[in-house]
């Protein structure tokens, strides 16, 4: 786990910021227009100084500033969020990151997506990520729990419960289908159904059972004859 406990040197950290961009995101073209046109690019940014901030005992200030981040990107990300290195939010719009969140090192979410609790709990009622993790649009991790490293949550997914290392969820709620994506990529076109799949073998089961008593018809019409 890669969460950071201290801001990087503000040049180096701007520097791989700007590489994760270009890596994730085929449609950046150029420095210049990562640092004007990115939300997500300024909203990670903006998060390492309120982080530091919040570690300092400045929570006031640094609430201030994430909302001020806050207005001008349209992602939220509470200042005591722990957010590791080379993290990408693409596009970003309505994105939400808890108090307690922990991110590790390498992840990649859209738009939409929720980092968050599921009542009034007390502590630690945030999701933590581990590294390489890829969070689809919409999706919405819930709870204190843990997304192991490499996996991935499909589009409008519900997550709520823990969810291993290597793995992909889909659905709602979110349920674990065994199969590997490539390293940083979510094809959200070859993801499984599991509810189509329950569905197909339901109506396979169903066709056997008819078949079966359609033979059960047929012998007992030859009996009676």
């Amino acid at each position: 786990m890669g969460a950071t406990s201290a801001p990087y040197p503000m040049f180096s950290t701007i520097r791989e910021q700007i590489d994760t961009i270009f890596r994730e995101d085929p449609a950046a073209r150029s420095v210049l227009e990562i640092v004007l046109c990115y939300p997500g690019f300024h909203a990670v940014l903006m998060h390492r100084v309120s982080h530091w901030l919040y570690r300092h005992n400045l929570p006031v200030l640094a609430r201030f500033l994430s909302q001020i981040s806050r207005f001008l990107t349209g992602i939220e990300i509470h200042p005591g969020a722990k957010i590791g290195r080379r993290f990408f939010i693409d596009h970003g719009m309505g994105v939400v990151i808890g108090e307690t969140a922990e991110i590790g090192d390498d992840v990649l979410i859209y738009q939409g997506v929720t980092l968050g609790g599921t009542g009034h709990e007390k502590g630690k009622r945030h999701p933590t990520l581990g590294n390489n993790v890829v969070i689809g649009t919409g999706a919405k991790v819930l709870g204190s729990i843990r997304v192991g490293n490499n996996s991935k949550i499909g589009a409008g997914s519900v997550v709520v419960k823990p969810v291993p290392d290597n793995s992909t969820v889909v659905g709602i709620p979110g349920r674990i289908v065994h199969q590997r994506t490539p390293e940083g990529v979510l094809d959200h076109g070859l993801l499984p159904d599991p509810e189509a799949q329950e569905m197909a073998e339901l109506q396979y089961r169903v066709a056997q059972l008819e078949a079966e008593v359609e033979r059960l018809r047929r012998l007992h019409g030859q009996v009676s004859l």
